[in-house]
């Protein structure tokens, strides 16, 4: 079992910065992914960035340039740095861990609302 806090967000305006951040239940070595992902009103949750535990990424399209994932192990803490943010970067956002041993299970954190005012 994995449990997921997420904090950081809150109002910003266009153009403004915001840091997320993901503290995990356990150690994230045990955890074999860590994303961050995103629901807008009226939309289906997206991918926004995602780190493998050898510290591969991706990232839509649509931050890519803009939002950088990252990870501290010691903290058991994954973060989102979001910059150049816009009214589009809007929604609700969420943290996920995969773990694949036994078996492969998805957590979420409960989210934390990011607001872009134009």
């Amino acid at each position: 079992q994995v449990q997921l806090v997420e904090s950081g967000g809150g109002l910003v305006q266009a153009g403004g910065s915001l840091r997320l951040s993901c503290a995990t239940s356990r150690s994230i070595f045990g955890i074999n992914a860590m994303g961050w992902y995103r629901q807008a009103p009226g939309k289906q949750r997206e991918l926004v960035a995602r780190m493998t535990n050898d510290e591969r990424t991706n990232y839509a399209d649509s931050v890519k340039g803009r939002f950088t994932i990252s990870r501290d192990n010691a903290k058991n803490t994954a973060y989102l740095q979001m910059n150049s943010l816009k009214p589009e970067d809007t929604a609700v956002y969420y943290c996920n861990a995969v773990v694949t041993t036994p078996l492969i299970q998805n957590y979420w954190g409960q989210g934390t609302q990011v607001t872009v005012s134009s």
